[in-house]
This record gives C-alpha cells, sequence and structure tokens, in this order.
C-alpha cells in the first residue's frame, strides 16, 4: 500500500467499537505475534477496532517492527514517547488517546491472555463499566508474593477506597469512563486503583497468569516497589494525615507522663528521667503535628495543582487527523448535555 493511500486512510475519522491498547518496552520478540493474536480476537468480538501499541523508548526493534505493522493494517496506531515514562503513565496516556466505545488495555508479553479479550467484551455488554482482570496465580518468587500479599493487606486497612486484590491493570473500560478519568489529571495515574474511585459498574475476570512468550521482563523488585509506592501515594492519601493522628496519641501520653512525673515529684521527690523523658516525648508530638500539617497541605496542594503531561510523544503513526483530544471529548459532551 502507498504512503498517499495509508495517510488518506488514516486521515479519516472513524470511532470503532473497540481500542486494544498495548504498551512495550523492548519487546521485538513478541509484538509481531501479540498483533496477530489480538487481531484474531478482535475480529471475532468487535464489530470495528484499533489498535494502539505505545513504545516507551524500546532499545531493540521494536518500533522499526510497530512501523512495519502499522504499513500493513491501518487499523493499527503507534506512540512513540521520547523516553520512559514507566508503566504507570505510559500505558494511562495511551488509553486515554483510544477512540473506542470500549477500551482494553493488556501487556505486550502475553501474561495478559488475548483469548480472555471476548470475555470481557460480553461483560462490556452486558452491563459492565469497567471489567478487571483478576490475577488468580502466577508463578513467582516466593519474595516477590510475600510482598503482594504484603501490599494488598496494608491497601486493605489505609487505601481511600477498596483495592482489587490481584487486578494488574488488564481490563476493559468503557469510553465514559475513560473520559472522566482523563479530566482528573492525575500526575502518576493508579489505573486499577482509580477504576474502583470511579464508582463506575465493574465486573471481575479471574485468571491464570501465564509466563512471559519471550524475550525478559524490564521489572525488578526496584521498579515494582517503585510502582508500589506511587500506587500507595494515589490511593492512600489518608495516610498523610497519619502524623496528625500520631501527634494526637503522642500528644496525649506526654500529659500523662507529666501527671505521672508532678505525682512522682510530690510523694518520691525530684526525678530528671521522667522529666527528660516527657520533654522529649512533647517535642515529639509537636513535630510530628507541624509535619502532618505540612503533608496535608503538600495533599491538598496536589489535588489543586494536577496538570502534569503524562507523556511527551517523540511521533506517532497511523492516527486519523482532526482526532480529538480527551480533554476535548469531556469538555463537548458536558456542553451537549446541557450542564455548562
Amino acid at each position: 500500500m502507498s504512503d498517499t493511500i495509508r495517510s488518506e486512510r488514516a486521515s479519516v475519522p472513524t470511532i470503532p467499537e473497540l481500542s486494544i491498547v498495548i504498551p512495550c518496552y523492548n519487546e521485538e520478540e513478541n509484538v509481531v505475534a501479540m498483533y496477530e493474536a489480538v487481531t484474531a480476537e478482535a475480529e471475532q468480538h468487535a464489530t470495528s477496532h484499533e489498535i494502539i501499541f505505545i513504545d516507551n523508548a524500546s532499545a531493540d526493534r521494536t518500533r522499526e517492527l510497530l512501523r512495519d505493522i502499522c504499513a500493513r493494517d491501518p487499523r493499527v496506531r503507534a506512540i512513540f514517547n521520547n523516553r520512559n515514562y514507566g508503566q504507570m503513565r505510559s500505558p494511562t496516556y495511551a488509553i486515554y488517546q483510544a477512540e473506542g466505545a470500549a477500551v482494553i488495555a493488556m501487556c505486550c508479553d502475553f501474561q495478559d491472555p488475548p483469548a480472555l479479550i471476548g470475555t470481557m467484551v460480553r461483560q462490556w455488554r452486558a452491563g459492565a463499566q469497567i471489567v478487571m482482570g483478576q490475577r488468580r496465580s502466577e508463578k513467582t518468587s516466593p519474595l516477590l508474593g510475600l510482598a503482594r500479599k504484603g501490599g494488598y493487606s496494608f491497601l486493605r486497612h489505609f487505601a481511600d477506597y477498596p483495592v482489587i486484590p490481584g487486578a494488574t491493570g488488564f481490563g476493559l473500560y468503557d469510553r465514559e469512563a475513560v473520559d472522566m478519568m482523563a479530566s482528573w489529571n492525575e500526575p502518576e495515574p493508579f489505573m486499577r486503583g482509580m477504576a474502583v474511585e470511579s464508582g463506575y459498574r465493574l465486573a471481575v475476570v479471574p485468571f491464570d497468569r501465564p509466563q512471559r512468550a519471550a524475550g525478559d521482563s524490564s521489572n525488578n523488585y526496584w521498579t515494582l516497589l517503585n510502582f508500589a509506592l506511587s500506587g500507595l501515594a494515589g490511593s492512600a492519601k489518608s495516610l498523610l494525615r497519619l502524623p496528625l493522628v500520631l501527634a494526637i496519641y503522642l500528644g496525649l501520653f506526654s500529659m500523662l507522663l507529666a501527671v505521672v512525673t508532678i505525682i512522682r515529684l510530690i510523694f518520691f521527690g525530684y526525678s530528671p528521667v521522667m522529666i527528660i523523658i516527657s520533654i522529649v516525648v512533647a517535642l515529639f508530638s509537636m513535630l510530628l503535628l507541624f509535619i502532618g500539617l505540612i503533608g496535608d497541605q503538600v495533599r491538598l496542594l496536589a489535588e489543586r495543582s494536577r496538570n502534569v503531561p503524562l507523556v511527551i510523544e517523540d511521533e506517532r503513526v497511523n492516527f486519523p487527523a482532526g482526532r480529538e483530544r480527551p480533554a476535548d471529548r469531556v469538555i463537548n459532551r458536558i456542553r451537549l448535555d446541557g450542564r455548562a
């Protein structure tokens, strides 16, 4: 197909029923097979579809292979980031660029099985607005498994809203849910947490997560810890107030110590150790109080000033000309509904 014909076809604005978003980083061994598997499933279960690959500055042949795929199939689009933006910002950015009535996000390494696309589409057509894949089992190291259990237990007690244990980010999102979450302008979007926070009708699809089909994972304990901490910060903002709670309890304890010190002074004489302990605890409670107040102010500032771009693009391939950005879609929908 000539470049002119491809350009003309790509410039025709069409709205597919299903968009499939696939982030990748150094996935030259998987990207072609993933395209073929996803295309087969999408053609079987959707009336029309598009596939969006977003590449996080791969150092192998991933971009070259994506260009070849885009040249063969105008339904495939590619976004090339100007650097690696991590596994939180890059996939979410691509979800927001999708145009389908429903958007599926999945990994490029086949750990999110393309065979579940049909199940998710059926759940969506039955009324679910978000369909989350839930890891039922996965072969992994005992240390990582223990860390995951501890992390989910911590979130269960401290998160601002319930997080689905075993959710991997693999899932389907209705157009309304995508546009609404895009309007939040989260600087580090934790999609599996935002999906629950949004309150849309949610269904869960359990699955046994397989090993990577090929290649090596770019994740290590440090990247996974970084991801977990970002998710915790985004879904457990109430932890910023924990120093305030500790300050109150320590303040009460210091008052109790002061009373005990006074009683000891009256009946048993002077005790420098008790006085020093009382002063230290009182000062520490005051320190925690101020740290808590500063943390709460930081939280409020973050809530009011979220306007950081998730990704800066180096190039995009096969996107229709004149496609609206997510924020524009939200604004236009609100105007059509008569709410602005």
